[in-house]
């Protein structure tokens, strides 16, 4: 009996007791790193690297220039509604030759589109942002106001009578000593610039006529 237990108790092991094979086992040096995790870390050049940095900036200043230049691109102006004036000269020699040679600017102010059916031998000029219009009219019937104490003002060669109107804050000059009345209605602010290219195209196409004023009011 005591053999019995000697052997028993021998072939019982106490817990926890490691083994000699899990003790090699467990000693082992750690694995190194494989190779391929180094070669998974790319490396970039510098000149990628200030690409990268570069193109936001470069984004940001063409949205920017844009932005200037959509700010400073011309205004589509509407077409322009003029009222019809009695005019019963519009067809004649005098208007057919001075309405080409009038020029597309005078000053800040160019040609505009008239909405058609527009009044016969006329043209007018805008502002860029619109505003009121320059407008000549050809072929009128001499202005009532126009008589022989009226003061007249010679512009480059060319005889104008001002007729002014207080509540539209714009001026009609009209040109009294061609074949036909020439009317140019200037708005306030204009400057000289209108007035001085018109007369220079009336010199250039229409010749000077005798004064034809109308009689002193009673």
């Amino acid at each position: 009996m005591a053999a019995e237990s000697s052997d028993h108790d021998s072939a019982k092991e106490p817990a926890g007791q490691v083994t000699g094979a899990e003790t090699a086992t467990d000693t082992e040096p750690a694995a190194t790193p494989s190779t391929d995790s180094t070669a998974s870390t790319r490396q970039y050049s510098p000149a990628l690297i200030a690409t990268a940095v570069a193109l936001p900036v470069v984004l940001v200043v063409t949205v920017l220039v844009l932005a200037i230049l959509a700010a400073r691109a011309p205004v589509e102006r509407e077409p322009l509604v003029l009222g019809p004036v009695p005019a019963p000269a519009a067809g004649g020699p005098a208007c057919t030759n001075l309405l080409p040679a009038l020029p597309t600017e005078l000053g800040d102010y160019t040609k505009s589109t008239l909405v058609e059916p527009s009044p016969p031998a006329t043209r007018a000029w805008q502002r860029s942002d619109g505003g009121d219009p320059i407008v000549l009219r050809c072929g009128l019937d001499r202005p009532l106001e126009f008589n022989r104490a009226s003061a007249l003002q010679i512009v480059n060669g060319v005889q104008w009578f001002e007729a002014r109107d207080q509540a539209a804050k714009a001026s009609t000059w009209f040109a009294v000593d061609r074949e036909t009345y020439i009317a140019l209605t200037v708005p306030d602010g204009s400057g000289p610039t209108p007035l001085q290219a018109v007369s220079d195209t009336i010199t250039a196409t229409l010749p000077a006529t005798p004064l034809d004023p109308g009689p002193l009011p009673n």
